[in-house]
């Protein structure tokens, strides 16, 4: 580890007095450093390009993630504040769980790190299209500011579940909300 990346160990400090996700950071909290943290789009966590190895260190870091109001993602724990870096989403969607019909359908998704999340109007899914390849990149809220990228098994299972809305795009009922999944294709 250089000395210029901080160690992991001083992160873990005062996290077990931790009660839940981190609150997001105003300017004025303690200064930022670069935690040498990669999340990669399929969700693995790397730090100094090594992969973590315990799963149970990913769930208790994820605790104290956040987005600051510039698009950073953050670690912020009682002892330290750092940034991290993310290729797509902070999480990824896994697994999900239909139940009901029409308007009183909920759908609950897994994410990597074993959290369950009920899409509804404060958990919204999303679609968007990625630029360099015209692929759909499905997301869902998670907390404010993190989302999860929806993994393709997964969407299609959604896509399955999706109903023709008037203007021809498809559009999922979940949690009494519905959640739009863009243009149906020809």
């Amino acid at each position: 580890m250089s000395d210029s990346t901080p160690d992991l160990s001083i992160l873990t400090e005062g996290l077990a007095a931790n009660n839940g996700p981190a609150r997001r950071p105003s300017g004025h909290d303690r200064p930022c450093v670069d935690f040498g943290i990669r999340i990669a789009k399929d969700g693995t966590w790397y730090h100094n390009g090594l992969p973590f190895r315990r799963p149970a260190l990913v769930k208790l870091f994820s605790t104290v993630m956040t987005r600051a109001d510039n698009g950073d993602y953050l670690l912020a724990t009682p002892v330290e504040r750092g940034t991290i870096e993310v290729e797509d989403a902070p999480f990824v969607a896994v697994e999900m769980r239909a139940e009901g019909e029409g308007r009183d359908q909920v759908l609950t998704f897994r994410t990597n790190i074993d959290e369950w999340v009920r899409a509804d109007a404060d958990h919204p899914l999303w679609l968007v299209i990625d630029e360099a390849n015209a692929e759909p990149r499905p997301y869902l809220l998670v907390r404010p500011g993190l989302e999860a990228l929806i993994v393709r098994s997964v969407f299609y299972d959604l896509v399955e579940l999706a109903e023709e809305q008037p203007d021809g795009s498809l559009a999922v009922w979940s949690g009494g909300a519905l959640h739009s999944l863009g243009q149906a294709s020809a």
